[in-house]
């Protein structure tokens, strides 16, 4: 059997390396980890003719061969380890060819790799913008590899480049291109020393191995200790070495562009991105747009959302009954209906909003107005005493802060990166959502200012707003008190505004809602299970002893009791059962919070996963209920009252919830890659803690005021 092809998409940040990933392998892709290492890789495959199919695996962003974060080594370990299981037959780099000078640079070091290399040029419409007309045929021959220009969002030139690496994959001697430069500060007895210890023969090779050998862990302790005694016999000093190398490529970069490409008069008129942007980059409107963005967010999933959700609810509440009417009753019943249905009717109705959410997040991001998000946050981020790369990580953590807090690695300081990583759980990740919808749609009412404005949607903003807040105000303390370390600079590049991919866009809600229905949903429904399980039973004397006063009134009421009496049984036997007795035991702490022993049910069960607050609840109220008259969960909290009569769910109890879970560490998960990336378990026990005293804090005056 025939091994894979494989191919690899390299290239600078910002250079369009996802769109033409996305282009080529359409919904065939699977997002997984590298070897050893959490951080995402794309990978997917895409057929090159009627006889063969080949992979491709998406690297991070890395602007050279000398990786500074962590996440630069992981594209430097695929190209250098010989052993890596992602290591290419083929090697796609992506450059922009507006800005192809800082480019080349990267493409020239992995030619010298000798590995098989197509050139791939982007936004050719964007140089020619700026006046610059390139001789791609003219670049193939000085480079010695194929040159394609291609514009993915628009699927021209894919077929030209689809034929370019069928032809590679048949010849596979095609295109090993002669070394861009010479190495002659890089000795040749070195050389052969070290030919000798890792058995590799191709010098730019040998150069990294020397350079990086100690960071590397795919050679062993012998070889590491021989190639040391080889770099010390010489003097062999590496800063020396790669600045001659960097200059000498940038020499002959040079020389080929200057024949390469010819500079015309630019356009008169600014382009289309820079007129947008003297607008959105306002330091005024600029900010008020953002907030109206992300306002416009929350007002369009709260607005389309409802309809679907509406929808689930009634039929999840319609086949509850029907179920119900069809199968024998007892525990048996009880458990299908209020354990299992009201498990999975909590995960679906909550799809259309955490589905859209994404899909918004996707567009925003496929139009080139995420990185402006960042660039408007650089100077709050600074004011707190953050990194402008923590604008990212920030912003990724209202997605998930999961993978936001393995996105700090691009921050190359350690103390910055580190006071990211204990600030990123404050955003308001899509786990939350659930919660805040639920919430919302309890105490806040549905109202609408001058005929659009929801109020809820505000509500909905200022949690995230909340989260934003709360996040910079700790960082401000975490950098007051880490102070004296050295500042470090943010350099980003703007991509040029693109019509967004609602194909692209539609696959990411696919993919999202996939991963909250298997995944978050498999830790709901077990979480639903062993709520039903200790809601439905408790100690034999107390169960026991409400079923008889029960029954005994039951007795003197000629066999029937009335519809309260029916609710209060239930609400009886769920305070006498093991939940009961849990809820009970945390209710004074919680007490001053406004919350009852059901909630802090769902406080505790939330730590598995946020959004197991809406499945616990959809069970505790579900147990003892299956009836022709089941109704949807938040028809049933908006019911529940206090033994005085009083509703349970008021405004200042509502706002108190939703602001704890706006701001506690309320994700096993998250903590365990806090502990990963630290390499302790000191800061996300810490991380724990002050969260947590802040949320139960802030709670506290949100409901004292509120109530």
């Amino acid at each position: 059997m025939n091994q894979p092809y494989k191919i690899v998409i390299a290239g600078n940040p910002n250079c369009g390396k996802s769109s033409l990933f996305n282009a080529l392998t359409g919904m065939r892709q699977r997002v997984g980890n590298f070897p050893g290492v959490t951080v995402d890789k794309k990978s997917g495959t895409f057929a090159l003719d009627n006889k063969a199919r080949a992979s491709l695996v998406d690297l991070p962003g890395t602007y050279s061969l000398y990786p500074k974060s962590p996440d630069e080594y992981i594209a430097y370990e695929v190209l250098l380890n010989p052993d890596n299981r992602d290591m290419p037959d083929l090697v796609l780099v992506v450059a922009d060819a507006a800005n192809l000078k800082r480019s080349l640079l990267f493409c020239s070091q992995i030619i010298d790799l000798k590995y098989p290399v197509v050139l791939v040029l982007t936004m050719m419409d964007v140089a020619a913008s700026k006046g610059l007309s390139i001789d791609y045929r003219l670049l193939q021959q000085q480079l010695g590899i194929p040159v394609v220009p291609v514009n993915p969002n628009q699927k021209s030139g894919l077929q030209s480049l689809k034929t370019e690496i069928a032809a590679q994959y048949h010849n596979r001697a095609y295109s090993i291109a002669p070394d861009f430069v010479a190495l002659p500060g890089f000795p040749a007895a070195l050389r052969q020393r070290l030919v000798r210890i890792t058995g590799i023969t191709t010098p730019y090779r040998l150069l990294h191995i020397a350079s990086n050998f100690e960071k590397m862990g795919f050679w062993n302790p012998q070889q590491k200790e021989e190639m040391r005694e080889a770099l010390n016999d010489v003097h062999f000093s590496k800063a020396v070495v790669q600045a001659e190398e960097i200059m000498a490529r940038h020499s002959r970069i040079e020389e080929l562009l200057r024949e390469a490409i010819v500079q015309n008069e630019p356009r008169s008129r600014p382009s289309v991105s820079e007129r947008i942007d003297k607008v959105v980059l306002h330091k005024l409107w600029g900010s008020l747009i953002l907030l109206g963005v992300i306002f416009i967010m929350f007002q369009t999933v709260f607005w389309l959302a409802d309809y679907p959700m509406s929808w689930i609810e009634t039929g999840f509440a319609w086949l509850q009954n029907v179920v119900s009417s069809y199968l024998p009753g007892g525990w048996w019943n009880d458990f299908i209906v209020n354990g299992l249905m009201a498990g999975i009717g909590g995960i679906i109705v909550f799809v259309p909003q955490i589905t859209l959410l994404f899909g918004l997040i996707t567009l925003l991001e496929d139009s080139g107005y995420m990185a402006r998000i960042s660039f408007l946050s650089d100077r709050v981020m600074r004011s707190a005493g953050l990194n402008g790369r923590s604008v990212m990580p920030l912003v990724s953590g209202m997605a998930c802060a999961i993978p936001a807090v393995m996105s700090a690695r691009t921050i190359e300081n350690r103390t910055e990166r580190l006071i990211t990583i204990m600030v990123t759980p404050f955003m308001s990740c899509s786990a939350r959502l659930p919660v805040y919808i639920i919430l919302i749609a309890l105490v806040i009412p549905d109202h609408t200012y001058l005929g659009f404005i929801k109020l809820q949607a505000l509500v909905m903003t200022g949690m995230y707003l909340l989260g934003i807040f709360m996040a910079l105000m700790v960082a401000r303390v975490m950098s007051w008190m880490m102070r004296g370390r050295e500042r470090s600079i943010y350099l980003m590049e703007l991509p040029v505004y693109q019509v967004p991919r609602w194909r692209n866009a539609l696959q990411i809600m696919y993919e999202k809602a996939k991963v909250f229905v298997v995944d978050a949903g498999k830790v709901i429904m077990v979480i639903s299970l062993i709520i039903w399980v200790i809601t439905s039973y408790g100690p034999s004397g107390k169960m026991h002893a409400v079923e008889q006063r029960y029954a005994a009134l039951k007795a003197g009421q000629h066999g029937a009791l009335s519809e309260e009496q029916e609710e209060q049984m239930i609400a009886d036997k769920q305070e006498a059962s093991y939940a009961g007795h849990l809820g009970k035991l945390i209710e004074p702490v919680i007490h001053p919070l406004g919350y009852d022993w059901k909630m802090g049910i769902a406080l505790i069960t939330s730590f598995a996963a946020r959004e197991v607050f809406v499945g616990t609840m959809a069970t505790l109220y579900s147990v003892g209920d299956a009836d022709e008259d089941s109704v949807p969960l938040r028809v049933k909290m908006a019911n529940e009252k206090r033994p005085d009569g009083t509703p349970v769910y008021t405004l200042a109890t509502g706002l108190s919830l939703m602001v704890f879970y706006a701001l506690a560490m309320q994700c096993m998960s998250t903590l365990a890659i806090v502990k990963r990336e630290t390499k302790s378990w000191k800061w996300p026990l810490i991380q724990l803690s002050y969260m947590t005293v802040i949320a139960y804090v802030c709670s506290l005056i949100v409901y004292q005021v509120f109530k």
